[in-house]
């Protein structure tokens, strides 16, 4: 499985963003996908995650009401929409697939394939 994101950049508080990752192998619609962010200095956190069919979302308490994420099963994509960003959200973003489960999981250690990465920087 090859997860590819993308979306990130340069935006000020109160803006917003959508990121996007695309997968190729496997059979999408059969894993839950995560998303999980990484500021400088700081560990490999959380910040949502869907299961199979969308039915079942988490999120990391401080970007519930301002992030979303979803999924279309047919693109073999997994969105997230950041909405009111804050300089705090900066972080190097990553999707992540468990290819293990077609629950949710909050835990980086369950998820078996990752993204490249893809910046998003919020200036206050």
């Amino acid at each position: 499985v090859q997860l590819q994101a993308s979306g990130g950049g340069l935006v000020q508080a109160g803006d917003s963003l959508r990121l996007s990752c695309t997968a190729s192998g496997g059979t999408f619609r059969s894993y839950a996908m995560g998303w999980f962010r990484q500021a400088p200095g700081k560990e490999r956190e959380f910040v949502a995650s869907v299961s199979w069919n969308g039915g079942t979302t988490y999120y990391l308490d401080s970007v519930k009401g301002r992030f979303t994420i979803s999924r279309d099963n047919a693109k073999n994509t997994v969105y997230l929409q950041m909405n009111s960003l804050k300089p705090e959200d900066t972080a190097v973003y990553y999707c992540a697939a468990d290819l293990l489960s077609v629950v949710a999981s909050t835990s980086r250690y369950d998820y078996d394939y990752w993204g490249q990465g893809t910046l998003v920087t919020v200036s206050s």
